[in-house]
C-alpha cells in the first residue's frame, strides 16, 4: 500500500485480526498468527527465553517507510501492509530476553505475485547494510541465474537513486551498492556464479527459490554466517512447478513446524496459499494467497485475468501458480499433482510386512544411469499398497553430478547405494532381491526384457518365478491408470521415499489416440527408473488385488495398528 507512514508495529493486530476472523488468510498463516499469540503468552519463561521487542520489530519498518520510495509509480514514500508488519516485525522483534539477540535466523515468506516482494526485499537489503548493527555487513541478493539476481539488485539500485535521502548516504555502483558509514555492501548472487566461497554474509534475500534445483548455493550462504552474531536469511517466493527442489522441503517443513509436529523455535514461516484447489474458482478466497490483495492489484483486474487465461491449459496453470500460489505441474499430461501426491503422506513400521506377499519388479540402466528395483505390498484389508524402493548409481554418474541431485542425501537415508565404477553390476540388484527375499514373500519378480538377460537367469536359478513385462501401452496402460487412481485416493504408502517421489514428479503420460497411456519422462534430465519399477510390479499386483485374499497374504489390520502419521 501506498500512503503516509504507519505510526506503530502492527504485527500483534494482525495476529489478532487473522485468528477472529476478520482477516481472510490461508490455514497456514492462521497458524502462524497464532504461534504468534501462544508465544506473547509464554514469553521470558523458563522454557522459552524470547521476547517480542515491539521497537525491534518496528525499526526495519520504520526505516523502509521513511526512507524508502518505490522505483516505480508516482509515489513519495511506502507504507507497510499488516502481513508485512507481521512478517517483518517477527523476524526483527522476537529477541533472546538476555542476549537482545534475533530469534530467528531464517524465515520463509511464501506469497503470491504481485504483492510487493521485490520492494520488501530491497527495503530490507537496505536496512541490513545500514542500520541493523553490523559492521561490515555483508548483504546478498540471491537467485537462481546471474540474470534473476540482477534484476532483484537493479531494483535496489533504483530504489537507492530514486530517494535523495538513501543516494545521499548510499554508492550504487554497476556491480555492489555500498554504505561506507559501515562498510558495508549489497551484491547480486546466482547459483551459476563463478566464486561463491568467502562471503560471510550478514544477510541474505533469497528470491523465487521454487526455481532451485539443489541446495549448492543455499549451502554456501549458510555456511558463511559462522562469524556473525545475528545472520538473517530471507526466502521469498512464489509456489512453483519444481516439485522435488529446496522449496518443497521447506514448505513441507514449515507445515510441520506450524502444526505443530516439529520443534523449529528459530525458523519463520508465513505461507499464503489457497487451502483447496475447489477455491480457484472463487475469487471471494483469492486474498489468502494475495494478503495486499486491493491495494498492490485489484480483484476485478485478477478476474478479468482468470477469464481470459482459464481455458489455455499453459497460461491458467501459470496463473494458479503464480497469482494464487498452489503448486502445479507445469505440464497439463503429468501423472500427478504435488496435492494429489501430499494425499499419499502415510508412514507404515516395515517390520509388520515381515513374511507378507509382495511382488518384485526392476528396472535397469542401460549404461551410467539409475538402476531401481522395488517389491511392492498389497494391503487387502484397506485396499492400498505399499511400495519399498531402492535404486544404485554408479560413481561416475554422481562426479558428473549433471541432474543437480543430492545423491549423498538420498544415500544416507538408505534410498540408495552409489556404486564405486563406472556403472551398476547386475549382481547388486541380485543381492538385494535375494536378501529382500529372507524378509518377505516374494511371490513373482516383473521384468523388461531388455537388458535383462544375466540377471533373469541368475534369479530363475536362485528359485524367483519370473514374469515378463512388455513395456508398451497394451500391457502398461490398465495398470498406470489404476496404480493413479490410487493415488488420487490416498492409498499409495512409500514411507516418503524422497527419491521415489523424485521419480513420480518426473513422470509425464503420453496418450495414443485409443486412449492408451504411456509414461515417459518430462526430460532426458528427469529419470523415472524407481517408477518403472514400481509400474512393472503394478501390473502384477493388479491381478492380486482382483482375486479373493489368500493365505499367505497380508493379514486384516486396522490404522491404528498399521498407520503412523507424520
Amino acid at each position: 500500500m501506498i500512503s503516509s507512514p504507519s505510526k506503530k508495529l502492527q504485527a500483534t493486530e494482525y495476529a489478532i485480526g487473522v485468528t477472529t476472523h476478520t482477516i481472510i488468510a490461508s490455514k497456514k498463516v492462521f497458524l502462524a498468527c497464532q504461534r504468534h499469540l501462544k508465544d506473547l503468552e509464554r514469553q521470558g519463561t523458563e522454557k522459552f527465553p524470547y521476547v517480542f521487542d515491539e521497537d525491534a520489530g518496528y525499526r526495519p519498518i520504520q526505516f523502509i517507510e521513511k526512507f524508502c520510495k518505490p522505483s516505480q509509480g508516482d509515489f513519495s514514500r511506502l507504507e507497510l501492509d499488516g502481513w508485512q508488519h507481521f512478517c517483518v516485525g517477527s523476524l526483527y522483534g522476537w529477541v533472546h530476553k538476555d542476549t537482545r539477540l534475533r530469534r530467528f535466523k531464517e524465515g520463509l515468506i511464501f506469497v503470491a505475485r504481485k504483492n510487493g516482494k521485490t520492494t520488501l526485499t530491497s527495503g530490507l537489503s537496505l536496512y541490513a547494510a545500514a542500520k541493523d548493527g553490523e559492521k561490515g555487513a555483508r548483504v546478498f541478493q540471491l537467485a537462481n541465474s546471474k540474470e534473476q539476481a540482477r534484476e532483484m539488485f537493479e531494483e535496489c539500485k533504483a530504489m537507492v537513486e530514486s530517494s535523495p535521502l538513501l543516494n545521499r548516504h548510499f554508492e550504487a555502483r554497476q556491480h555492489e551498492i555500498r554504505f561506507p558509514k559501515t562498510i558495508s555492501t549489497i551484491k547480486p548472487l546466482a547459483t551459476d556464479s563463478k566464486k561463491l566461497d568467502g562471503k560471510n554474509t550478514s544477510f541474505g534475500a533469497f528470491d523465487e527459490i521454487h526455481e532451485y534445483k539443489d541446495y549448492k548455493l543455499i549451502n554456501v550462504i549458510k555456511n558463511s554466517r559462522g562469524s556473525r552474531k545475528q545472520p538473517l536469511i530471507v526466502y521469498i517466493t512464489t509456489a512453483g512447478t519444481q516439485l522435488d527442489g529446496p522449496l518443497i522441503d521447506y514448505y513441507e517443513h514449515g507445515t510441520d513446524v506450524l502444526e505443530g509436529i516439529v520443534d523449529d523455535e528459530r525458523s519463520f514461516y508465513f505461507m499464503a496459499e489457497l487451502d483447496d484447489p475447489k477455491e480457484i474458482d472463487n475469487p471471494e478466497m483469492w486474498g489468502k494467497a494475495n494478503p495486499s490483495l486491493g491495494k498492490t492489484q485489484q480483484i476485478a483486474g485478477m478476474i478479468d485475468d482468470w477469464d481470459k487465461v482459464k481455458h489455455i491449459p499453459g497460461e491458467k496453470n501459470d496463473f494458479i501458480t503464480k497469482r494464487l500460489n498452489l503448486f502445479v505441474k507445469s505440464d497439463e499430461q503429468s501423472f500427478l499433482s504435488y496435492e494429489v501426491l501430499k494425499r499419499n503422506n502415510k508412514v507404515v513400521d516395515i517390520d509388520f510386512f515381515a513374511g507378507a506377499t509382495c511382488i518384485g519388479a526392476f528396472d535397469l540402466s542401460e549404461t551410467e544411469d539409475f538402476t531401481s528395483a522395488c517389491l511392492e505390498f498389497p494391503m487387502m484389508a484397506t485396499g492400498e499398497v505399499f511400495a519399498l524402493s531402492h535404486s544404485w548409481i554408479p560413481r561416475k554418474k554422481v562426479i558428473a553430478d549433471n541432474e543437480k541431485i543430492n545423491y549423498e542425501a538420498y544415500a544416507k537415508a538408505g534410498l540408495l547405494t552409489i556404486v564405486e565404477g563406472e556403472y551398476v553390476r547386475h549382481e547388486l540388484v541380485y543381492d538385494w532381491f535375494v536378501a529382500m527375499s529372507s524378509k518377505y514373500s516374494i511371490q513373482k519378480i516383473a521384468y523388461d526384457p531388455a537388458k535383462a538377460y544375466r540377471l533373469v537367469q541368475d534369479l530363475i536359478a536362485f528359485g524367483f518365478p519370473m514374469e515378463i513385462v512388455r513395456q508398451g501401452a497394451l500391457t502398461l496402460s490398465d495398470p498406470l491408470k489404476d496404480l493413479k487412481n490410487l493415488f488420487l485416493d490416498g492409498k499409495v504408502i512409500f514411507n516418503n521415499n524422497k527419491l521415489l517421489r523424485w521419480y513420480i514428479n518426473n513422470v509425464k503420460l503420453k496418450e495414443d489416440r485409443n486412449r492408451n497411456w504411456l509414461p515417459t519422462k518430462q526430460n532426458r534430465y528427469r529419470k523415472i527408473d524407481g517408477f518403472a519399477a514400481l509400474l512393472n510390479a503394478h501390473t502384477e499386483v493388479v491381478k492380486l488385488m482382483a482375486q479373493p485374499q489368500s493365505t499367505g497374504q497380508i493379514k486384516s489390520m486396522s490404522f491404528s495398528e498399521l498407520l503412523g502419521r507424520r
